[in-house]
């Protein structure tokens, strides 16, 4: 079952909750499961999206980049002064 799909069955639960003919202290407990539920899937789907917007075509996260110095910098710095 996909995200979306839990996100579509969780939603129509919260509607159809009140229609059901189960006790008040049900339908609590329903309610705050299900909302948590829907908290955590949303948050998984939103990380989801994150992480696609920062790939490029490769495969690859477009993230900072670092460049390691090495010692040959140094040293031609250091005979020019």
């Amino acid at each position: 079952m996909t995200q979306e799909t839990l996100v579509f069955i969780l939603g129509l639960i919260l509607f159809l909750t009140p229609f059901l003919g189960i006790p008040t202290d049900w339908k609590v407990y329903v309610y705050v499961i299900t909302a948590v539920l829907l908290l955590l899937v949303g948050y998984r789907l939103r990380y989801a999206r994150f992480l696609r917007s920062l790939e490029n075509g490769q495969g690859e996260r477009k993230l900072d980049s670092y460049v390691e110095t090495t010692g040959e910098s140094f040293t031609s710095q250091e005979q020019s002064v």
